[in-house]
């Protein structure tokens, strides 16, 4: 069910009667529909059967403010989504919660990402959202589609405990500066990751980025990676063993690799490494260089990059090859 946008005074004064229709539907699983005030989204909690909310928070400047009293929250559901074009409203609306019992949780903005929400703002919000969310419920949450502000693996210390967290994409929203050791701190308390999508075409000389020794560490700490986004430093080898690169830490189901705007100087080099420590993926995912951001990368260092990239992808290539006519060649007797 979807209810269409309108203007501020329009939402105050229909609020009441979509709020009151809502709470008839009963066996109503999802619903799309912009912030109805604290009675009308009492009224949302309400329903037992929902499942999916997608609620849209710009809405949230028709109300002066919210109650001081805490709503009791949702419970049981599947995702829910909220679409913002400040920070602030959307800390504000998870205040108003005593809990979120959801598996996903995703941020959207709808518009560019105000100036006054910075680092300390993102901190802020995290430190609600650690609050309010059901630790051992969230499997899922994501933040897209904001500029690109700076800051740091540290905002999200308030999901640290959420042990059963197996997505994060954050990716496209921030440059997050981080060593290799910041890198598996973040990780640390969350040993079901399955797709980590933390880093995206960042600005590289205002950035600090792991290095492979992080990566490998990473794969140690989350074994069950099927998916990774990251920005790295694979010009930086050293203690690297090109013949065993992860030391005996290696990730055999790795679906997709994204390394967008990695620094490299040697494709050879780093196809090697790829190799093993992804023995089964047979290239980096490169389709993420049509939508890169033209301030970050320049035409022609942009077309440079891809290049190598390419080329490390025709090494993976050639290696597959390789791999697959020794295991043909092999007799029984030689296993």
């Amino acid at each position: 069910m979807r209810f269409p946008s309108a203007t501020n005074d329009l939402l105050r004064k229909t609020s009441p009667f979509v709020a009151q229709s809502i709470s008839q539907l009963h066996r109503l699983e999802g619903i799309f529909v912009w912030d109805l005030g604290d009675q009308g989204n009492e009224h949302l909690m309400q329903l037992q059967a929902l499942q999916t909310l997608w609620l849209d928070l710009k809405a949230s400047s028709a109300w002066e403010r919210r109650s001081l009293l805490q709503f009791p929250g949702f419970h049981n559901l599947d995702s829910l989504i909220l679409f913002i074009d400040n920070l602030e409203h959307a800390a504000d609306f998870l205040r108003s919660l005593q809990v979120i019992d959801s598996e996903n949780i995703g941020i959207r903005f709808t518009a560019a990402h105000p100036s006054t929400s910075s680092s300390t703002t993102l901190s802020q919000f995290f430190t609600v959202l650690g609050e309010t969310c059901d630790h051992n419920s969230l499997i899922s949450f994501g933040l897209r589609e904001s500029t690109k502000v700076s800051t740091n693996p540290d905002i999200f210390k308030p999901l640290y405990t959420c042990h059963n967290l197996t997505q994060l994409f954050v990716g496209r929203s921030w440059n997050i500066s981080m060593a290799d050791e910041e890198l598996c701190q973040l990780v640390r308390g969350w040993p079901k990751l399955q797709v980590l999508d933390i880093s995206q075409f960042v600005a590289i000389n205002e950035t600090m980025i792991p290095t492979f020794h992080g990566l490998i560490s990473l794969l140690r700490l989350c074994p069950a990676l099927t998916s990774l986004t990251l920005v790295i430093d694979t010009t930086k080898l050293d203690g690297i063993d090109f013949k065993t690169p992860g030391d005996g830490i290696f990730n055999n189901h790795l679906e997709k690799l994204v390394l967008t705007n990695s620094p490299m100087t040697s494709p050879l080099n780093v196809a090697l490494i790829l190799s093993g420590l992804f023995p089964n993926l047979p290239k980096v995912d490169l389709g993420c260089w049509d939508s890169a951001p033209k301030s970050l990368l320049p035409q022609k260092p942009s077309a440079i990059q891809l290049e190598q990239w390419e080329a490390v992808n025709l090494f993976l290539l050639g290696f597959g090859v390789v791999r697959e006519r020794c295991t043909g060649n092999m007799m029984p007797s030689d296993f």
